[in-house]
């Protein structure tokens, strides 16, 4: 006899549902539901949920899986912005598992997008193999930095020679830093916009109530003129050895609106005395850090892997809106079994601007729609992907041609999580 099991519902929230859905977000991420400070930890999740845009699979009154989006504004090659559903916050219980709850879930999830008009649809993947399936593919990379800080041969540290830096309080840091990244995202593509919320999170207006605050030092970086045009935020971890500092400074997020800016922060975060060690996470895997280096190789590259994930959504739209490295014009059949980006397009695009429609006529290259996620920011290459098959081309021209429209001169960097 077949055990019938009762049919798990999924729906959108409710304020009603929120404790439970709640619950249902610790246990899938494997956290233990707080009981310290549990309605500090409620109220503080809420700044975080829109109703229109978060769901729950409910077995009975049970939450067992959850989803949630939030809208972020990325940036594409050629400064312009888009609108992007970015998905976080999702979970399955382990009990129920394997029944196609994500699946139904992220379905709706991309139905929404498109009524709302997202054209695409972002996300930072916990684990590699789990959203291919849905059309999602890597769009930027990321590296791990250790700096030892002995081997690094910068010499003597000397102010700049243009320009000076500032230590300042957190007031006077979140007076500038949000200018300056503002400035930052839309000159480099991948940056997602930060909303007041994460300023007031760096700078300890907020504190989540479960998580110790600790203080960090922030940097301004002034050009001759005084504009502020980049800053660095860092804490130290306070070690001796054998009566000799051995301090290892992090960096918490170094941002530079110029090249000037972000190599003199850079200096100053290798100069910092009584540090041996310098740690950066998630940094570009073009970082210019280990070109400033008398030694490039005291940067070594502890981690390095995927980070930003991109699901096309409107090809025409996606494609139009970037510019591309020379002018030119190719066919793309997109394969997309969720049936959101399928189709044949003519992209006529270069360095001013891309139009792309539909097209009957024949292609330069075929693949699939998680593929174009790959290629879209210019992270990935054409040549490599057909290499194992992932891009079938009318002829090798045809690739070549792909890898010098969509490559980019700097490499797309996500530096933020949502």
């Amino acid at each position: 006899m077949t055990e019938h099991r009762p049919a798990v519902d999924i729906r959108w929230y409710t304020a009603d549902d929120h404790a439970e859905w709640c619950r249902a977000l610790d246990v899938g991420f494997l956290r233990l539901p707080s009981r310290e400070n549990h309605e500090a930890v409620l109220e503080y999740r809420r700044r975080w949920v829109d109703p229109d845009r978060t769901m729950g699979a409910f077995d009975g009154p049970r939450c067992v899986a959850t989803f949630n989006s939030q809208p972020q504004v990325l940036t594409v090659p050629g400064g312009a912005t888009l609108v992007a559903s970015g998905v976080t916050n999702v979970t399955v219980t382990s009990t129920h598992r394997r029944r196609g709850l994500l699946s139904r879930m992220m379905a709706r999830e991309l139905d929404r997008c498109r009524e709302r008009g997202e054209p695409l649809a972002i996300l930072d993947a916990a684990e590699y193999g789990i959203y291919g399936r849905y059309g999602y593919g890597p769009a930027t990379s990321m590296v791990n930095f250790e700096v030892d800080v002995h081997r690094a041969a910068l010499g003597s540290y000397a102010p700049p020679a243009n320009g000076r830096l500032d230590l300042v309080d957190p007031a006077e840091f979140g007076k500038h830093a949000p200018e300056v990244h503002e400035r930052f995202r839309l000159a480099r593509h991948g940056v997602i916009a930060r909303k007041a919320i994460w300023w007031q999170l760096v700078t300890g207006e907020l504190v989540h109530p479960l998580k110790q605050w600790k203080d960090a030092f922030h940097v301004l970086y002034r050009n001759d003129s005084g504009q502020v045009d980049g800053f660095l935020t860092y804490h130290v971890e306070d070690e001796w050895a054998d009566h000799r500092p051995q301090g290892v400074l992090h960096v918490q997020d170094l941002i530079g609106a110029t090249p000037e800016a972000e190599a003199e922060l850079w200096r100053y975060a290798v100069s910092v005395d009584w540090v041996a060690k310098v740690v950066a996470e998630n940094r570009p895997p073009d970082d210019i850090l280990p070109l400033l280096l008398g030694d490039a190789r005291s940067a070594r590259r502890t981690a390095a892997g995927d980070f930003l994930w991109l699901r096309p959504l409107d090809v025409p739209r996606l494609l139009s809106e970037r510019t591309y490295g020379v002018a030119d014009t190719l066919v793309l059949e997109v394969h997309d079994h969720m049936g959101y980006a399928q189709g044949r397009f003519l992209l006529d695009g270069g360095p001013d601007g891309a139009t792309c429609a539909a097209t009957t006529r024949e292609p330069d290259l075929v693949l699939e729609v998680g593929t174009l996620g790959n290629l879209y920011l210019g992270d990935e290459s054409t040549v490599r992907l057909a290499a194992v098959g992932r891009i079938e081309a009318s002829d090798r021209e045809a690739l070549s041609r792909a890898d010098v429209m969509f490559r980019t001169g700097r490499r797309p960097w996500c530096p933020d999580s949502f």
